[in-house]
């Protein structure tokens, strides 16, 4: 590997995402510019921001390792990404969840179901739940992209994970989420071209579309002994109905993920970033290309691995790295592709889990800093808003300091230690597994109460408390005792 040419490369790409950066810091006059852009962000950034937010490290490495050692069933993921995560997201729940934010002067997700029922203690335990769980998302996604390093550049993974998290709190630290929105947009659009030629170059290296395809399809006599004892038929197959492959695969994959989106926090903050749904309607087209040609690009590859590694090295993808999915894809990029494309994947890599690590990383220091201290020290003693709270908007809100920085920026280092903790002591094959997780955790708590926030007058603030708590109660449960069976 010419180490010279790709630290020009790593160079040049980080001289990018730091003026870009920098060009946010010095719009962000407000804390309504550090929390929402201003409201004022362009279709165009709006729309790379959700998808590169959307897809990360762990849907290229984590569920195109998936995809590598149980198939193409995971592509109904695909459908429900672009129907659920793009267009009911932006039709239905973008437009109104935009509009009620500006009304209410909401500058976060918490903040938003908090005003919409008039409840402080719905805005602190939604951003409590928020700053807790996400450092598991964030870690996954971290793993992700130090995976790809660590097997491409001969990278020590610790080492790898420490420098991702550094970069990265960098810039929103400082810029807020215009910082984060800017990026998101440059490494969006490097994304999406490296991905392009990835899904290219595999059918180029495989003889074509028709015979890759075919050739996946016959070996199905060496697909995994221990996912055909779970229901699994083949890589180009859907389980058996009813298997316990089969209820993983749609439940905890396809159904957890897919319709937990709508209930991310870093994404539906995103709606409330544009001035009026004009913006939202030109954004929704990019928005479905782009999340379209990332998903299917990685579960293609990772499935047609296979295919790859057995007529190259008799191994399928599963057993030639030794075990781990979130290995497949980096192995197949660093063993298959030429050189100059290994640049230019670890440059995609790199921009899908830094553009959704600082949504991450942004989100949960404004939970900590707006959502949960603010929200406490301004309670007084009771749990509703004041007249003087609910008139105040953007540029008004003050945050509690700590010496120099808020609070929000406080939790955003607080944030990254977690992650690096975490990301640290996880093991093997856990990149997907921790994000379908995360998900099925928000959208058990947040979907309902965000749904009846948006689309029911009647619903009362006891009704909504009861169903945020029951909700992700509910989710702990299965997931600590259930799940852990």
């Amino acid at each position: 590997m010419n180490y010279f040419l790709l630290g020009i490369v790593f160079i040049v790409y980080f001289i990018m995402v730091g003026y870009v950066g920098y060009l946010a810091w010095k719009r962000t006059n407000s804390s309504e510019d550090f929390m929402i852009a201003g409201r004022e962000t362009h279709p165009y950034i709006m729309a790379l921001s959700y998808g590169a937010t959307f897809i990360s490290t762990a849907a290229i490495v984590g569920f195109g390792g998936v995809a590598g050692k149980y198939g193409m069933g995971i592509l109904w993921l695909v459908f429900l990404n672009i129907f659920v995560g793009v267009f009911i997201a932006f039709v239905f729940f973008g437009k109104r969840t935009r509009r009620m934010g500006k009304n209410l002067g909401s500058l976060t997700f918490p903040e938003f179901l908090g005003r919409r029922f008039n409840s402080k203690f719905i805005q602190y335990f939604s951003g409590i739940l928020i700053f807790c769980a996400m450092p598991i998302y964030a870690a996954v996604v971290l793993i992700g992209a130090a995976r790809f390093m660590e097997s491409s550049l001969m990278l020590d993974f610790n080492l790898a994970l420490l420098v991702l998290a550094v970069v990265i709190c960098a810039y929103v630290l400082f810029g807020g989420l215009k910082g984060v929105m800017y990026t998101d947009a440059l490494q969006g659009t490097i994304m999406f071209v490296g991905m392009i030629i990835l899904l290219a170059f595999i059918y180029w290296v495989l003889g074509g579309v028709t015979e890759a395809n075919t050739a996946l399809t016959n070996m199905a006599a060496l697909y995994p002994p221990d996912a055909i004892a779970e229901g699994g038929t083949g890589w180009t197959s859907f389980p058996t109905l009813g298997s316990p492959f089969w209820w993983s695969l749609v439940t905890t994959t396809i159904m957890g993920v897919g319709i937990g989106a709508l209930a991310q926090p870093q994404l539906a903050v995103r709606f409330m970033t544009v001035k009026s749904n004009k913006e939202l309607h030109r954004s929704l087209l990019i928005g479905a290309i782009f999340i379209a040609v990332m998903t299917c690009t990685a579960y293609i590859v990772g499935s047609l691995s296979n295919v790859y590694f057995y007529q190259n090295f008799g191994q399928i993808a599963i057993d030639y790295v030794g075990g781990n999915m979130d290995s497949i894809i980096p192995t197949f990029i660093s063993t298959a592709l030429p050189e100059w494309f290994v640049y230019i994947f670890l440059l995609s890599l790199l921009a899908a889990a830094m553009s959704t690590l600082s949504s991450q990383y942004h989100t949960q220091g404004t939970a900590l800093g707006h959502d949960i201290v603010d929200a406490i020290r301004n309670r007084g003693g009771s749990d509703e808003y004041t007249a003087e709270e609910i008139n105040k908007r953007g540029d008004a809100v003050e945050e509690s300091k700590i010496g120099f920085i808020s609070v929000s920026q406080a939790g955003i280092l607080i944030a990254v230690i977690l992650s690096l903790v975490i990301g640290l002591a996880l093991p093997g094959s856990i990149v997907a597994l921790g994000t379908s997780l995360f998900m099925g955790l928000c959208a058990a708590a947040f979907l309902p109460v965000y749904c009846a926030a948006l689309f029911w007058k009647r619903t009362t603030k006891q009704g909504a408390i009861a169903g945020l708590l029951s909700g992700t109660l509910t989710s702990l449960f299965l997931l600590v005792i259930v799940f852990k069976k």
